[in-house]
């Protein structure tokens, strides 16, 4: 087998890069489907998954050459339309081959890679990608492969340890920070940008902190309303949003619009409008962000945006340290056992191709028997049937065996060659995706 390493992931993420880098690597659904369902116009690529977060992209790809990363560069331009040159990779960007890029993804899905740590929503994140990918025509064995077991893995450590336990979210770390800003927010008047589900759960925080009122503004009057409805608030139009900024102490932002909703002209108006002398604290948590950065130069404007929940998620990390170790344990697990399935993979088709033409010699041969043998019962039916898989099976022994010793050796493509020959198999290909299982 040979031993080059052609899965990677290029990507970055929120340790790497700081949310106005991110939120330019934001992609839209649409692309990332066009690009999975044209991929073959890519030159030196032949599986890829992209997962794009709010707080991580990237990029996992099995390549033709190993170590070439230009075509993966080119499927990042051809998602985002930045050039990535050498600087921007070196500044903001990480490259996993073989063995880093299967236990990165374990991580990833795991939690163990997010910015609160024991988080639930990273896994279905993952799901939801490599379902995307699968349906467009990105992935083939390697990274099927890969994408079940971190799937699998994220699964696992949920179930295994208690990771999740008291694990905020990133919405729960929002109304933390404000809690912190201000002291409180029992009788702050709440305004929320956005319905969707950070909004949903940002809502269920805030109330269950003391927030006596909310107002929900949403592009789609209706979607604000039902989610109004659900927490006893109440739905504003966006064209009266802007009038209302000023009554508000706090306002939280997460409408995943591709530009900024709140911009220093409004909300300079709001500020102008403003009765209350307690400070107006703004918390944009989405990518691309909501919130022009020029918003926070204005008097009496406290303005946040996700990279600043660290430091409220760094006090709540310290409870689930213990439980990363446990599920740091699992990934390595899970790690190696895939490691040792892509070993194989080289001879897998002359593996299977044997086993298929031994079996179908069993069934006919069997059938002929059975035509012969009049007046048997079900047991006896059942005791040769037991017997014939059993000699197929003993017989094959010793050659699969011996296919497994020859992996990785000098001697696996003589003994491919001798195994197909000898037992007069089809011409089988070689599959030529291998991952280093030493790097």
């Amino acid at each position: 087998m040979k031993s080059e390493k052609r899965l990677v992931v290029l990507g970055l993420n929120h340790r790497t890069a700081p949310v106005e880098i991110r939120e330019k690597f934001s992609i839209p659904q649409e692309k990332i489907m066009m690009v999975l369902a044209n991929l073959e116009e890519v030159s030196g690529i032949r599986e890829a998954v992209v997962l794009s977060t709010c707080n991580r992209s990237e990029v996992y790809a099995v390549v033709e050459q190993a170590g070439d990363l230009f075509p993966v560069v080119k499927v990042w331009h051809w998602l985002t339309g930045v050039l990535l040159d050498e600087a921007f990779l070196a500044d903001y960007t990480y490259t996993y081959w073989g063995r880093a890029c299967v236990d990165h993804l374990l991580r990833v899905s795991s939690s163990l890679d997010s910015l609160v740590i024991g988080e639930g929503q990273i896994l279905s994140q993952v799901k939801h990608a490599y379902a995307v990918a699968l349906e467009n025509g990105g992935t083939d064995t390697m990274l099927n492969l890969l994408f079940h077991r971190a799937i699998a893995t994220g699964k696992r450590v949920r179930t295994e340890t208690r990771i999740a336990y008291s694990a905020v979210s990133v919405s729960y770390a929002a109304v933390e920070l404000a809690k912190k800003t201000l002291g409180h927010v029992d009788g702050c008047r709440v305004l929320l940008f956005g319905a969707g589900k950070m909004a949903e759960l940002t809502a269920s925080h805030l109330l269950s902190q003391g927030a006596p009122k909310l107002f929900v503004a949403n592009h789609h009057l209706e979607r604000a309303e039902a989610l109004a409805m659900r927490f006893l608030g109440q739905a504003v139009p966006w064209t009266q949003v802007y009038e209302l900024m000023g009554d508000m102490d706090i306002i939280i932002t997460s409408t995943g619009a591709p530009h900024y909703v709140i911009s220093p002209r409004e909300m300079a108006k709001a500020v102008e409008r403003r009765r209350s002398e307690r400070q107006l604290v703004l918390i944009d948590i989405a990518v691309p962000r909501d919130v022009d950065p020029a918003v926070g130069d204005l008097p009496g404007i406290s303005l946040f945006n996700i990279d600043d929940l660290e430091s409220v998620v760094d006090d709540n990390l310290q409870h689930r340290q213990q439980e990363a170790v446990a599920a740091e344990a699992i990934v390595l697990e899970e790690t190696a056992a895939l490691l040792e399935r892509y070993q194989y993979l080289s001879m897998q088709p002359v593996m299977s191709r044997l086993s298929e033409k031994a079996e179908q010699i069993r069934r006919i041969e069997l059938k002929r028997a059975f035509r012969k043998l009049k007046g048997l019962s079900e047991d006896d039916v059942r005791i040769v049937e037991n017997m014939t898989k059993m000699l197929v099976r003993k017989l094959l022994r010793e050659p699969m065996s011996s296919v497994h010793d020859a992996v990785g050796t000098a001697h696996e493509q003589e003994l491919k060659g001798a195994m197909q020959n000898l037992f007069q198999l089809e011409d089988i290909g070689e599959m030529g995706n291998e991952v280093d299982a030493d790097e």
